[in-house]
């Protein structure tokens, strides 16, 4: 038998006759014990102590003047998230451009909106009326065509989706044209030797590519946009807050609706961050490293670890008593 056989041989025997000792990590127990401890007593605290009022929670948390004020919320944040990723991709496309007024033109834009906090551009456009009577269609510093009130034009709503869209845009061109610029520009330079149209170029090669850098910081803008749609209480507009503020003035009970709006915005955030990851998935295919697991991924395969682990036990029970 040669030297290599009889050497893998006796491996093989020493490894058999070992006993197989799971490598034991007290830190991470120790830890595991305090953060169950905390949530313990975290829930403890939300379930036991009467000023959280969970019986008006219950009774509030459906009623129908609580689920338009949701879905009117939904609404302003679709609004908002289409107009101003919209508005924000051509000012990327500005920002990149080779001619300097446009590149100037979508920076000065940027710099004003990001500049004016946005419940003052809120104001702004809900008190146009003040400022122009009448908005009117024509030439430019030529005849106008015809006129229209400002009031009739620009209502509430109107307002209030225009001020989101447009301070939202100044924030999405960034995060698009970051993206845009995450791109190897060899991409391009090779696609525009191939004769392919610069339309194409940006819709067919850069844009796929760049959604890996623009999706995860835009899924945080769009749940910040969420949260943000409470600024336009101020206009009297039944959107959550505002209706949440309305009940509790009536009844009295102000912690228990705030409750019913954090747990309707928690359920808002939650399914945006659940169509982010998978959003995200999608987009990150053929990337050299593995995607990130799902939720149901990441269920089944701690419960197949556990399954092993199982199967296992009797197996090093016997080479210990061995």
């Amino acid at each position: 038998m040669s030297a290599p056989a009889v050497l893998e041989e006796t491996a093989a025997e020493s490894a058999g006759s070992l006993t197989v000792v799971k490598a034991r990590h007290p830190g991470r127990w120790i830890a595991g014990v305090v953060v169950a401890v905390l949530l313990a007593m975290a829930v403890n605290a939300l379930v036991t102590n009467p000023a959280w009022d969970w019986p008006v929670v219950g009774a509030y948390l459906f009623h129908p003047s609580v689920l338009h004020a949701v879905l009117f919320t939904v609404e302003l944040t679709a609004l908002g998230i289409v107009l101003g990723f919209l508005l924000g991709t051509v000012l990327a496309l500005m920002r990149l451009s080779r001619v300097p007024l446009l590149a100037s033109a979508a920076w000065g834009y940027v710099w004003l909106f990001r500049s004016v906090p946005l419940i003052l551009q809120l104001l702004f456009w809900y008190n146009l009326a003040a400022l122009y009577k009448q908005i009117s269609f024509g030439v430019p510093f030529g005849p106008a065509f015809f006129s229209v009130d400002s009031m009739d034009l620009i209502g509430p709503v109107t307002a209030a989706a225009l001020g989101l869209a447009l301070h939202q845009a100044a924030y999405a061109a960034e995060i698009v044209r970051g993206g845009f610029l995450s791109v190897d520009p060899g991409q391009l330079e090779a696609a525009a030797a191939l004769g392919i149209p610069r339309a194409r170029q940006i819709f067919r090669i850069q844009l796929p590519q760049a959604m890996r850098s623009i999706v995860p910081a835009a899924g945080n803008e769009i749940i910040g946009l969420v949260k943000g749609t409470s600024v336009v209480y101020i206009m009297a507009l039944p959107e959550l807050f505002y209706q949440v503020q309305v009940i509790y003035n009536r009844n009295g009970r102000v912690i228990a609706m705030l409750l019913v709006a954090a747990i309707w915005y928690l359920v808002l955030t939650t399914v945006l961050s659940g169509v982010q990851h998978y959003v995200e998935r999608r987009f990150g295919r053929g990337l050299a490293r593995a995607l990130s697991p799902t939720p149901a991924q990441r269920v089944r395969r701690i419960l197949s670890v556990r399954r092993a682990a199982r199967r296992q036990r009797p197996a090093w029970g016997g080479g210990e008593r061995r």
